[in-house]
């Protein structure tokens, strides 16, 4: 058994003849209980019977003997549990012949058979002498090697054991080799397994069969059965006699390892229909669980005791040095290439330097190589250098990738002493490849230890194999860090190791070992295994191997040949590799069957990524032809269940030897093929055709549990002759095994073979499209493995649904990384996302949401489970959102040429991002402050970055490798921007970079300074351009004079001050070069168009120009300032206004980008909104896209994708612009106000009308499309809807309110504001909706709503009141009779009774309030305010009963609250973009979910909520509390640094009341603080 972090491990069994019933009932009843029980712990239950299914001549012939004993030893080794059980009865079993005798005892034993010619005569016929062993041995001849034996062997027994009785009496042999003629199978075994083990006791364990009176029939003939006997079928007393001195033994050594069960003497033995007999049986079932599962959890305390906390770390390292050791063992020729290498090493220590490559064919010995380098480095750098070597693809945690830098990160930090990787480094693979670029340049600088890494086959990385670039792999490595890699020649890998590492003295060809050197690498070999050969065996040898030097092809020549004996006449070998693989194959065939030979390489060449011992039995278990071939001579030993043999897999697996590799593997020791070119040769020899799928297609019945747990499967075998409905006991393959333990070998194995088994129905409905396994999947191997199994089978599928659901776990990974993999969240994320799917694509999407939403509702712990699609979906404009850098992004550019995209951040780095595969490809560090600008040109493979740390950097995107650094000063004043624009002139190979004092020309080729343009301090320049149509590079300072040079050699050909502006600085610009012009903005409005010769006011803008960005072609020109961007289009002079309108904003214009063809200009502005406008309809808005929560500070694009990115956020998004044009069902609505009210329960959103705040738009939710729009002839400033009254009330800014009835177009309210001109800031309508109340700056009107024919009517106001505070309501809300609560700007909080014309004033938040709410009952309220502050008030006492404040890492504020239906839930949106909700009662926290958009507000349903969001959907949630006895959750455990703090009112009150009062000054400071004195604070992290 073994536990995930565990290496293989079994249980074997020992059991004489007498016990076929004992060991079927342990089949059938105890086994599957101990299994499952193993599996719930992470471990794996397999039982090594080698004497199960096989004839009784097989079960003992002296090899079984010998396999069972190296099973026994492998048990002991690798089981972290029980490794032994024994049942033993009445019979002590035959004593095997030795199968080797040595030289000095056969002469010893021949010297005793002397006087008895014929007795040595019958020894001599059966044992032959073999000289190639060393020393020289006489060796037992196989049963097939002379005729039938029958009762010579007997005999032989006889003679052998008297033989040895003799000399051991005359001392000539020892004891322990007078045993091995004396004792029976059963006794070596229970020697071994327990009588002579440390832990027998605990690891052991010996069922005893004792029957009653058994002496008293021991010559019965039903007895006879149970007792051994001697030929002539009389009792064995002498086997008695060494059964009862066993027993003595095992009850004397290990009494409690012995249990003892007594039987009643019956005539039938033991028979399960006798009541007694199965009494039992059962009672032998419950014992051996009960102590298997006793001795296993034993283990376990103690592995837990000496637990090390990085303990999958040191098991990985420990694998590779063990494997190191192995290979290294034998090791012949290449020192000359050592020594080349160690010279490389030495003279790189001191300097950076280019990674090594060692390459070659298959075989040629790469992996020794490497080791045996691994072992001499510390002689070469010295003693204190870190190693660090992996054998890439023989581990999980080296298959890929993401893995390897994970635990080589985790070693280096161990080796050092530096901190661990952190938890966020961790979850994204950017972020470790970054991570593991800066430990090695850490490592360097500390001078001290060197490290060299070596990493052996690179081609064996699952992430190398299939990629076009090396992302991980750092291009130059610092001083004292050395890396190794070694690949194979004529593979994928190796080109593009060759694309990335430019160096040719990077690369070191591994070449073939010479004639002699090969010659003396077999006999190191042969000498190894204690083995020689004869003059004509090594001549033989010799002349198949001319000359022959290829590690690979000696090695299985060796294989061949260790089999000779001295009497053997060897054939000739193979002449080359290929040849001796099918050779090897071909002798296995002759000794174990052609179809057991092509069943077990053919299976373990199919899978994934290789199959444990207990996977292949139970898999061939399952085969069909295989049962038939082994039962074709005989029946199988129960009616009740069919296994395969495992005597027949554990010989096979012997003669294969050095052919099978093993490596841990998802918490198991799998076996796989150790070389290429035997894989290869499997594939032909037996995975041709249809015989592929059928392998996959056996794989996959075993991996989906298809005939798992009783499922019983028909078989015909030859000597039955009918059909069997039979239990083949194959393993339980559940995706649970456990809460917390995954099964790991069905998430990996079974979507590959169910794929290439071709059962692509199965493989979406079980697999791609079952929420519970994308679930566990998620869970156990996190979002990139599950992306990988997307990836894999999606090529071969022509399937949109999988393509949907794959793309929406796309879109989720950004939450994942952020909040970890949990099932609520991942369903959640994907619920969300495909409820838009469910009707229309029912069968895999439909499915999986109903799937979701059944999981929900039996969950223990509070949820807000998602109603309707409210997030991006699949399908729609965002492709990806990044999250692969550190800090804020500075700088973008694409590579379109090379599908790159490059961004700069404010830490300095410039991380390339490969646009198609989502994965950071490089991360140039070099800068050491933030990069401000970056160009990529020369068809996309170079870039040139401009950093405040006054450098330029020319950076290869292919390759990754810094070209050239520029110094560049810059200006002195460090107040001024640095470097702040660079223009690549390629075709005069020049670099212009600017700053506000200076422009540097640099020479592309010799990156030395061509010229330079000093300017003024007192006047810097504020913008430039370099215009390449006329050869001029033109300035504009700040005081508005303009400067003209040649940009080819830097001679002011003009300078002048700008006649079309004056007292205005310019604060952006853009170059039109097909105009040869350049357009600057300037801080009053003025755009300008500037030439070499003059200057002309194009535009007076009514605010400061923000930004300004001309299409490719220079025909248009948008003009950002304030809110708005303006539209103008070229023509002769310059430019003319395109269009009579702007394209108004919610918040300031940041950035703007232009359209592939010019028919689009995506927007994105400070509230973090990107907006896609149609310039070919008159600017209408097409779209809002939600940016990453921060100022759209950056758009850039490339061909149909743009990126949209922050200085405020280190992730960004890509956008697909053709998907924006497609239609959408349904289309979101295109509110930007926030304003949005909802009616009909959720069937219509009211929103102010994009471009025309005078109307308002109805929206069909489920048409997605614009019904109609009102006119309000004002701009809109609030919206309510009356829901039951089915009124609509939009308040203006002129003042008046306009109340709309929805179910008719008639008869329009019009309530005037109280003085002319005052705008509303908002209204609120009460619970029972009788009651509207709107307020202004400082005034609050209170209406009543009295049911009416045809529509309701409104009366009043009823009452008015003033505020008489500088302040301004910001919030408003009404009860029924009459008391409103308001809210103010500086945080202020009242409750005005209008019927007393009283105020009572409650205690201020200490921000603007930003929402308020009135529970149904009207009992209480909840404020919410933007320091994130929200309160909990008593109506009725008019005092706080609960302050809670919620602060997350992200964002902090409250952006709007609602009570639940009962009043028992406060839901609340939050400026972090996402939804808590919590318990009126007590202020738990009790939910929180990120929603990913802003939401302004939330409607109360009667099982949750509704709520619209920016990103123009509609949230519709239901929330489920289970009862208090319900386990409860951390609702934070997810968010990071998130904190929920909970005040109680009434109990600081109360402990304020209980303290003694004191008039004096103190008393009054103390009441200022009364808030902080005796408050119970909840912390929740």
């Amino acid at each position: 058994m073994f536990p995930k972090e565990q290496t293989d491990t079994e249980h074997g069994e020992a059991e004489a003849e007498d016990m076929d019933a004992e060991r079927e009932a342990l089949e059938c009843m105890a086994y599957p209980e101990v299994q499952s029980f193993c599996q719930k712990h992470g471990l794996t239950f397999e039982v090594v019977d080698l004497r199960w299914g096989i004839r009784n001549t097989q079960a003992t012939d002296h090899l079984t003997t010998e396999l069972c004993l190296e099973e026994l030893d492998r048990c002991q080794k690798t089981s972290i549990g029980p490794a032994f059980v024994a049942l033993l009865g009445d019979q002590y079993g035959p004593c095997p012949v030795p199968a080797r005798i040595e030289e000095k005892e056969w002469d010893v034993l021949r010297a005793q058979l002397t006087s008895r010619p014929e007795d040595l005569e019958l020894v001599a016929r059966y044992f032959r002498r073999d000289d190639n062993t060393i020393p020289p041995t006489y060796v037992l001849q196989p049963p097939g090697s002379m005729e039938a034996r029958g009762p010579e062997e007997a005999t032989l027994t006889s003679i052998l054991r008297a033989g040895a009785q003799e000399a051991w009496r005359q001392g000539l042999i020892s004891q322990e080799q007078w045993t091995c003629y004396h004792r029976s199978v059963i006794e070596w075994e229970i020697e071994q397994g327990l009588l002579s083990s440390a832990r027998g006791d605990q690891r052991a364990t010996i069922f005893l069969r004792d029957v009653q009176d058994l002496s008293k029939h021991i010559l019965d003939d039903c007895s006879l059965k149970m007792v051994d006997r001697l030929a002539d079928g009389c009792l064995d007393t002498n086997a008695q006699s060494l059964l009862s001195g066993l027993k003595g033994r095992i009850l004397n050594a290990q009494p409690g390892a012995l249990k003892s069960h007594c039987l009643p003497w019956t005539r039938d033995l033991v028979n399960p229909k006798n009541k007694a007999h199965a009494r039992y049986l059962k009672e032998l079932s419950e014992q051996f669980v009960a102590r298997t599962n006793h001795q296993v959890l034993e283990q376990l305390r103690e592995l837990e005791l000496a637990r090390q906390e990085l303990g999958w770390l040191y098991q990985e390292i420990r694998h590779h040095l063990w494997q190191s050791t192995e290979t290294t063992r034998i090791f012949c020729g290449h020192q000359e290439f050592l020594a080349q290498l160690g010279q490389q090493l030495r003279q790189d220590e001191n300097r950076p330097h280019t990674p090594l490559v060692l390459y070659g064919p298959p075989g040629i010995g790469k992996t020794s190589l490497m080791c045996k380098l691994a072992q001499q480095v510390p002689r070469l750098l010295g003693h204190k250098t870190v190693v660090i070597l992996r054998l890439l693809g023989t581990t999980k945690m080296s298959l890929d990738a993401r893995s390897l830098l994970h635990s080589v990160s985790f070693q280096l930090c161990l080796a050092y002493g530096l901190p661990l990787p952190p938890a966020q480094v961790l979850e994204a693979h950017t972020r470790v490849g970054h991570f593991f670029h800066t430990l090695l340049h850490t490592v360097s600088q500390r001078n001290v230890e060197s490290l060299v890494l070596l990493l052996d086959s690179v081609d064996d990385l699952d992430s190398t194999c299939h990629s076009r670039r090396v992302s991980w792999l750092p291009l130059k490595c610092p001083p004292r860090v050395h890396l190794i890699l070694s690949t194979c020649s004529g593979q994928q890998v190796l080109h593009t190791l060759q694309q990335t590492l430019k160096d040719p003295c990077a690369y070191w060809e591994v070449k073939a070992l010479s004639g002699s050197q090969g010659q003396e690498f077999i006999q190191l070999l042969l000498a190894a295994e204690r083995r020689t050969l004869s003059p004509g065996q090594r001549d033989v040898l010799w002349a198949s191997l001319p000359e022959c030097g290829h590690p690979g092809r000696l090695r299985l020549a060796f294989e061949e040949a260790r089999k000779w004996s001295s009497f053997t006449v060897p054939v000739p070998l193979a002449t080359t590799a290929e040849e001796a693989t099918h050779q090897l194959c071909i002798r296995l065939e002759e000794t174990h069957g052609q179809l057991l030979v092509a069943r077990v390489l053919g299976y373990i060449v199919c899978s994934r990524y290789g199959l444990s011992e207990a996977e292949l039995k139970d898999v061939l278990s399952l085969d069909d032809e295989v049962l038939q071939a082994v039962y074709r001579d005989w029946t199988p030993p129960s009616k009740e269940l069919l296994r395969f043999p495992p005597l027949l897999w554990v010989r096979l697996r012997r003669d294969l030897g050095h052919c099978l590799t093993r490596k841990p593997v998802d918490g198991c020791m799998l076996l796989a093929i150790a070389h290429r070119q035997l894989s290869q040769v499997i594939q032909v020899r037996y995975l041709s055709g249809p015989e592929r799928a059928k392998r996959h297609g056996v794989l996959a019945d075993f991996f989906s549990g298809a005939w798992s747990q009783g499922t019983k499967k028909l078989v015909t075998l030859p000597l039955v002759g009918k059909p069997l409905n039979l239990d083949r006991k194959v393993a339980p393959q559940p995706l649970w095994f456990s809460g917390t333990v995954a099964n790991r070998r069905k998430l990996t194995e079974l979507p590959f073979h169910l794929l290439h088994a071709g059962r692509m129905e199965e493989l979406k409905q079980e697999v791609l499209g079952n929420m519970s396994w994308i679930c566990c999947r998620g869970i156990s191997g996190g979002i990139e493995e599950l992306l990988d199994d997307f990836d894999m089978c999606a090529p071969h599928m022509d399937s949109p649904e999988v393509g949907l659901v794959r793309e929406a776990l796309q879109l989720c990974r950004p939450a994942v990384e952020l909040r970890g993999m949990e099932r609520s969240i991942l369903y959640t994320e994907l619920l969300a996302r495909l409820l838009f799917f469910a009707t229309s694509h029912p069968a895999i999407i439909g499915q999986m949401c109903q799937q979701a939403q059944s999981w929900f509702r039996t969950c223990p712990h509070p949820m807000l489970v998602p109603l309707a699609g409210f997030l991006q979906p699949p399908g729609g404009p965002l492709r990806a959102t990044l999250t692969g850098c550190h800090k804020g992004i500075s700088a973008v550019a694409w590579s379109l040429e090379e599908k790159l995209l490059v961004a700069g951040t404010q830490d300095g780095a410039v991380v390339v991002w490969g646009v198609e595969e989502q994965q950071v490809v490089h991360v140039l560090t070099g800068h050491t402050a933030e990069v401000r600008c970056v160009q990529v040109f020369a068809e996309g493979t170079l870039a040139i970055s401009a950093s405040k740390d006054h450098t330029l950097r020319l950076w290869s995107l292919l390759s990754g490798q810094e070209k050239v650094t520029i110094l560049d000063r810059g200006s002195s004043n460090s107040t001024e921007p640095q470097s702040w624009d660079l223009h690549v002139d390629e075709i005069n190979r020049l670099i212009y970079s600017t700053s506000g004092t200076k422009i540097s020309v640099w020479n592309l080729e010799t990156s030395k300074l061509a010229f330079c343009m000093a300017g003024d301090a007192s006047d810097p320049w504020a913008c430039v351009a370099v215009l390449a149509a006329r050869s001029l590079l033109l300035a504009v300072s700040k005081g508005g004079t303009v400067s003209v040079w040649s940009s080819a050699t830097g001679k002011l050909q003009e300078k002048r001050q700008m006649s079309c502006i004056t007292g205005e600085t310019p604060t952006c610009a853009v170059s039109v070069q097909t105009q040869a012009k350049l357009v600057a903005g300037f801080s009053s409005g003025s755009v300008a168009v500037v030439s070499g010769r003059e200057d002309r006011l194009l535009e007076k803008l009514p605010e400061a120009v923000g930004l300004l960005v001309v299409s490719e072609d220079d025909s248009l020109l948008a003009a950002g300032f304030g809110r708005s961007v303006r539209i103008f289009l070229a023509n002769s002079r310059g430019f003319h206004r395109f269009m009579a309108t702007d394209l108004e904003h919610e918040d300031v214009v940041e950035t703007a980008v232009w359209g592939p063809e010019n028919n689009l200009i995506v927007t994105g502005s400070r509230d973090a909104l990107i907006q896609v406008w149609s310039l070919s309809d008159q600017g209408t808005l097409l779209h809002v896209l939600e940016g990453v929560g921060a100022p759209a500070s950056l758009l850039v694009r490339g061909g149909t994708l743009v990126v949209s990115a922050s200085w405020k956020s280190s992730s960004f998004k890509i956008w697909d612009l053709t998907s924006i044009q497609k239609l959408w069902s349904p289309a979101p609505f295109l509110d930007r106000t926030g304003l949005a009210a909802v009616s009909h329960h959720g069937s219509y959103v009211y929103f102010p009308k994009v471009g025309d705040k005078n109307k308002v738009t109805i929206w069909d939710v489920a048409e997605g499309k614009e019904q109609d729009s009102l006119d309000t002839s004002n701009e809109v400033r609030c919206l309510e809807v009356a829901e039951q009254a089915k009124l609509l009330f939009t308040g203006l800014v002129s003042g008046i309110v306009l109340v709309f009835p929805l179910n008719s177009r008639q008869d329009v309210l019009c309530i005037p504001p109280p003085e002319a001109r005052k705008a509303v800031n908002c209204m609120s309508l009460s619970k029972r909706e009788d009651r509207l109340a709107i307020a202004y700056d400082n005034i609050v009107l209170v209406l009543d709503i009295s049911p009416g024919d045809p529509c309701p009517t409104i009366e009043g106001p009823t009452y008015t009141f003033y505020t008489q505070l500088p302040e301004t309501i910001v919030g408003v809300a009404v009860l029924a009779d009459y008391r409103v609560l308001y809210g103010m700007t500086a945080g202020g909080l009242f409750l005005y009774d209008c019927a007393r014309s009283k105020v009572f004033p409650l205690e201020a938040h200490g921000n603007r309030v930003s929402c308020l709410d009135i529970s149904h009952s009207e009992q209480l309220a909840v404020s919410g305010s933007e320091d994130a502050l929200l309160c909990l008030w008593d109506l009725q006492a008019c005092r706080g009963i609960l302050e809670m404040s919620y602060e997350s890492s992200y964002c902090r504020g409250v952006c709007c609250a609602c009570f639940s239906k009962d009043d028992k839930y406060v839901f609340a949106g939050m400026k972090d973009r996402s939804i808590i909700a919590w318990s009126a009662l007590d202020g738990t926290l009790l939910a929180v979910q990120f929603v990913h958009a802003v939401v302004n507000r939330i409607i109360p349903t009667s099982n949750g909520f509704m709520a619209p969001t920016s990103h123009g959907y509609l949230i519709r949630e239901r929330f489920q509390c289970p009862s208090a006895g319900a386990s409860q959750k951390d609702p934070l455990k997810n968010f990071k640094k998130a904190v929920w703090l909970v005040k109680t009112r009434q109990r600081e009150e109360q402990a304020s009341a209980e303290a003694p009062r004191d008039t004096g000054p103190a008393a009054s400071e103390g009441k200022k603080s009364k808030s902080n004195k005796g408050s119970q604070v909840c912390l929740i992290l």
